[in-house]
Parts: C-alpha cells; sequence; structure tokens
C-alpha cells in the first residue's frame, strides 16, 4: 500500500480511517495472562519510542482527522508526567481531533494519578479505561496484578473528579473464582458508578506463563459450567442495573458506550501506529513489529515499521465484516452489510443462519442476523460455524 494515501471526502468509513489507536507498549511487568505486545524493564527507551512514534505518524503525511482515539499498551499511565506530556504533542501535531473526539488512555490503577488525569484531561482526553481485572485480592494474586483492589476506588474517584468517562475491565473465571466473587465484582464496580463495563473470559494463551502453569498442572481452570453461570450472572445483573449489552464482552449506561471500539466491530478503517500496532486503511490491513528495538531503528531511519500486510479478496473481506459484526447485540444490518461489502447476506449464508435460528442461536429476519442471548454463550462457536459455511 502507498505509505501515504490519500482520500475523498465522501470516501465511506472502511475505506477512509476516522479513528487511531495508539500503542504504548511500556508495563512495570508482564502479567501472568498477558501475551499483548508490551516491554517490561526498558523504561529507558520511552523517550526514544515517542520519537519513533512521531515520526512514524508524520510519514502517513499531513495530520489526519479523527474522531476517536484509542492508546492502549501495555499501560500507557506508566510513563511519567513528562513523558504523557510528549505523547500528548505528538497525538495533537500528528492528528486533527474532531469536534466532540472521544478520546480514551488506558491505565492501570497503580499507576494513575490525580497529576496524571489533570494533565489528560487539559489535553482533550475524555475518556480512562481502566484495568481492574478484579475487586477480590486472590483474584489478583492469581492473575499477577500488583494494584491493592482499593487502588482501583482511588483510581475511579480521581477520573470520575475530572469529568471524565471511566471504563473498568473485569475478568471472569480466574483460578480459584466463584460465582459469589464475581458477584462481588460486579457490585462493586456498579456501586462506583461506573458508566462501562468489559467483562472478558479468561483466556489462557499459549506461551504465557499462566498457560504454562496449567499445562504443567499447577492451576486448575474454573470449570465451563461455573464461567457459563459467570457470563450470565454479568448480563443478568448489569442489565437489571440499567447497562445495555451492545458487544459479546461490553456493556454501557446510556451514552457510555466505547466508540473507538465501534469501529473494530464495524469492521471499519483505523490508523495503528506503535510496536505491534493493527491498522485497517484502505481496505489494507498492516501489523507493526512486536520488536521494540527493531521499531525504534525503523522509525529513527524513516522506514515503516510495518511486519505484515495484505488485501483480502473481497469475500474474504465480507467474512470477516460478518465475524465482527456478529459481536455487536445489534448483529447485521443486510443493507449496510451489502453497502460496505458487495455481498447479499442471504446469499452469502444460505441455510446456515436458519439453521442456527432453529437451534435459538441467532435471530435471522429481514433486517439482519444477531446473536440471541443462548448464542452468546456460544458467539465464538457460531461465528466459527458461519465463516466456515460462507468461505
Amino acid at each position: 500500500m502507498d505509505p501515504f494515501p490519500t482520500f475523498q471526502i465522501d470516501d465511506p468509513p472502511w475505506i477512509r480511517p476516522e479513528a487511531a489507536y495508539i500503542h504504548i507498549p511500556f508495563c512495570a511487568h508482564r502479567c501472568g495472562y498477558c501475551d499483548f505486545a508490551i516491554a517490561t524493564g526498558k523504561d529507558e527507551r520511552v523517550d526514544a519510542y515517542l520519537a519513533a512514534l512521531d515520526v512514524e505518524m508524520r510519514l502517513v503525511g499531513e495530520p489526519k482527522p479523527v474522531k476517536t482515539i484509542f492508546v492502549g499498551g501495555g499501560t500507557p499511565s506508566h510513563l511519567d508526567l513528562g513523558q504523557l506530556e510528549k505523547l500528548c504533542k505528538v497525538l495533537k501535531n500528528r492528528l486533527v481531533w474532531s469536534p466532540g473526539a472521544e478520546v480514551s488512555l488506558e491505565a492501570n490503577p497503580e499507576s494513575l494519578t490525580q497529576e496524571k488525569v489533570r494533565l489528560l484531561k487539559d489535553a482533550g482526553f475524555t475518556r480512562i479505561s481502566l484495568g481492574a481485572q478484579s475487586f477480590s485480592r486472590q483474584t489478583l494474586n492469581q492473575l499477577e496484578r500488583p494494584h491493592e483492589p482499593a487502588a482501583v476506588c482511588d483510581a475511579v474517584s480521581i477520573v470520575q473528579s475530572s469529568g471524565m468517562a471511566v471504563s473498568v475491565d473485569l475478568i471472569f473465571g480466574a483460578p480459584g473464582q466463584s460465582i459469589e466473587d464475581w458477584a462481588h465484582d460486579l457490585d462493586r464496580a456498579m456501586a462506583l458508578g461506573v458508566g462501562h463495563l468489559s467483562t472478558y473470559g479468561l483466556t489462557y494463551e499459549k506461551g504465557t506463563p499462566l498457560e504454562k502453569r496449567v499445562r504443567l498442572g499447577m492451576v486448575r481452570p474454573v470449570d465451563e459450567e461455573s464461567e457459563r453461570a459467570m457470563y450470565a450472572l454479568s448480563m443478568d445483573h448489569l442489565g437489571a442495573a440499567g447497562y445495555r449489552h451492545y458487544e459479546i464482552s461490553n456493556f454501557a449506561l446510556t451514552g457510555q458506550k466505547c466508540r473507538h471500539n465501534e469501529v473494530y466491530w464495524a469492521n471499519e478503517a483505523h490508523w495503528g501506529f506503535g510496536m505491534g500496532a493493527s491498522g485497517y486503511v484502505a481496505l489494507n490491513r498492516e501489523l507493526n513489529t512486536r520488536d521494540l528495538e527493531r521499531y525504534i531503528r525503523l522509525c529513527e531511519s524513516g522506514k515503516r515499521a510495518t511486519f505484515q500486510g495484505e488485501t483480502l479478496p473481497p469475500r474474504d473481506r465480507a467474512i470477516e465484516t460478518m465475524a465482527q459484526n456478529l459481536r455487536r447485540s445489534t448483529g447485521i444490518d443486510r443493507d449496510r452489510f451489502s453497502l460496505q461489502t458487495g455481498f447479499n447476506l442471504a446469499i452469502l449464508l444460505g441455510k446456515e443462519a436458519a439453521q442456527l435460528a432453529k437451534q435459538g442461536l441467532v435471530e435471522w429476519d429481514d433486517a439482519g442476523l444477531r446473536l440471541t442471548r443462548a448464542g452468546r454463550f456460544v458467539g465464538d462457536a457460531v461465528i466459527e460455524r458461519l465463516m466456515r459455511f460462507a468461505a
């Protein structure tokens, strides 16, 4: 792909990006379940990394207008005040923030301070996504999270006092976690007045320390029935409190949805900057190197840090769009799908959607296709089945 793409004002959002993801890889330590592109024990490289990030963003040409920005990691809040200020300047110089833009930053409770929140608020950030994971010391120990439960409450209070929105991430299905423990986590989060909650079932990614301990019999995963009960509790408990279950793992009060993540689920274009970041621009998907030193070296020499890239054939792109759309509670809109992919949803899926509807796993009607409550429990399997059929 041309490293300096140009767009027409009327290009649709799956061609012209209106969102940007920025990856900050630095962390105090690697948690046992984490397989993200991170860097630990490398704090002396932060300034060099930010300079490299500035170069990478400059390589795409004039500053690009965006409606959402998400700074993820890693732990962006691990940066000190001076480094966060440099990051904000890079983002202001290389992107044009549209009026009303949603600008989010991921943070961990132990590294988020009042001074950092004030700096981010003054720079124009509107949202903090807080990696709480649990309010139980036992569960946090299993996940190798260093913060104390009380630190989550303090961090939420700091963000709320600033006027920014706050989202809290929680993990269920951790070893030793009971349904009562999970109910307590949900209650604690709601009691804080959090407007957005992400609830993720723990996955044992191959090669992570936690997965190795499971293989060696040192850790016993929660059984499937208990994990299913925890997910059901999330839907029922949060739903009763007014949180809309708008994506498989995400719940929000009115007006509190994460607009940036909705770009991914719509399979729309987005810029991706930083080590290990993924971008989707003009139907071309690219992934940056996950090696910190290589990323810095390439950018310093004025080269792109792309590790791999591909432009999917139209049918594969339609299948990918279908899979992403089905994560949303609204599912796939037939007309929008046809406009975005050029494929008729009914022709693409044929009888398979009707079979899944008979099994109670999807709703299939003139408006489109969406998972039912029963389908959400096996969402990955349903999506995989439809992908195989459509291939």
